[in-house]
């Protein structure tokens, strides 16, 4: 799977500009605050539907315009494809060969992405929260089952919380077995694929980790909580937890147990990254996992995603950015940097250079 040319219109600091991409290595390099992060943040966007740096849509808007577009063509085994986004104060619409996309389910499948940038270190250092997104973006782009089963989890969720907080107690208790009923059905869609998704992941980033340090170091990665059996056992079984808990949960007034709330550990030869890594620990770790990531897409979808790679040359030494560069041959990727190394990235690579929004030849 390979993006021909991307297309930026009133996009962040683009005006209007057309991108073209070749197959293997594209190096987008100039000064820092030129745009070279809002092209690789346009491509995440038509591959996901969503942004890794903004939380609100109208956020990607170019200053003082009313609407912002981002299209592009690209290649797979299932031949060639256009998608295109519009984004407005008011919301935001997506065409696939010209068809509009009603459902976002049906964004994610399309185009194969993977994002890496310095923020993903907060994949290790940070709470829960960012590793579970984690979770939900990349398992997301495979099944769209996950998909929807998440966002009918996450709408049930809302409601068992706001029952919670509910004055009445026998109207709380009369209720929650009807909700947990309903919850539980998706939860366990959700735990399972999880389940799954870590099993794949972390043979794969034991490997890619030790190829980033020359056998130094061994990542571990296992989830927090063990789900296994079927869909109906593990229905069950979480039932079962969040009945155990209604006291604690009304309580608190909020839902403490259940998918929202799990983690995967993460640890660098047996000692927990989380608490202890250093920074150039962690941002190894953090890169391993989504070039295992990357693995995962070929072995499922049965083509490579497109690799993104902002800014990661810039806090690693040179063995490590040597290691890098031949871990991303066979796949096209597109990589942010402020120089265009011609003893690292080589002859052939696609070198793209951004000055103020714009592309300069």
């Amino acid at each position: 799977m390979r993006i021909k040319n991307l297309y930026l219109k009133n996009f962040r600091n683009y005006e209007d500009e057309n991108i073209e991409f070749s197959d293997g290595l594209n190096v987008i390099f100039g000064r820092n605050a030129q745009g070279k992060t809002n092209c690789a943040e346009a491509v995440f966007y038509l591959c996901t539907g969503i942004s890794p740096r903004s939380k609100r849509d109208k956020q990607l808007i170019r200053y003082g315009c009313e609407f912002a577009e981002i299209s592009a063509e690209s290649e797979g085994r299932y031949g060639n494809m256009q998608i295109y986004a519009k984004i407005t104060e008011s919301g935001r619409e997506f065409k696939l060969n010209g068809n509009k996309i009603s459902r976002g389910a049906d964004i994610l499948g399309n185009l194969f992405s993977v994002f890496f940038s310095p923020q993903e270190l907060r994949l290790i250092q940070d709470g829960p929260d960012e590793r579970r997104r984690f979770l939900n973006v990349s398992i997301s782009q495979l099944s769209r089952p996950y998909y929807v089963a998440l966002s009918r989890y996450n709408k049930i969720l809302e409601q068992r919380n706001n029952l919670l907080k509910n004055r009445d107690i026998n109207l709380i208790y009369d209720s929650l077995p009807v909700w947990d009923e309903q919850l539980c059905k998706y939860a366990a869609i959700v735990a399972r694929k999880r389940a799954e998704y870590v099993d794949m992941l972390s043979p794969l980033a034991k490997e890619a980790h030790a190829h980033l340090t020359d056998g130094a170091e061994e990542l571990k990665i296992s989830p927090e909580k063990k789900y296994k059996g079927s869909e109906q056992e593990l229905e069950e079984r979480l039932f079962a937890e969040f009945s155990n808990n209604y006291e604690r949960d009304i309580r608190l007034g909020y839902t403490a147990s259940g998918p929202h709330r799990d983690d995967i550990d993460v640890s660098i030869n047996g000692i927990d990254a989380k608490t202890y890594a250093s920074q150039g620990q962690t941002r190894t770790a953090a890169l391993s996992i989504k070039l295992a990531e990357v693995e995962i897409f070929k072995n499922m979808s049965g083509e490579y995603p497109v690799l993104i790679l902002d800014d990661v040359m810039s806090e690693l030494d040179l063995p490590r950015r040597k290691k890098l560069v031949e871990r991303t041959s066979g796949l096209q990727t597109i990589l942010t940097c402020t120089h265009a190394e011609r003893v690292l990235y080589g002859k052939q690579t696609n070198k793209i250079k951004i000055e103020g929004g714009k592309v300069k030849k």
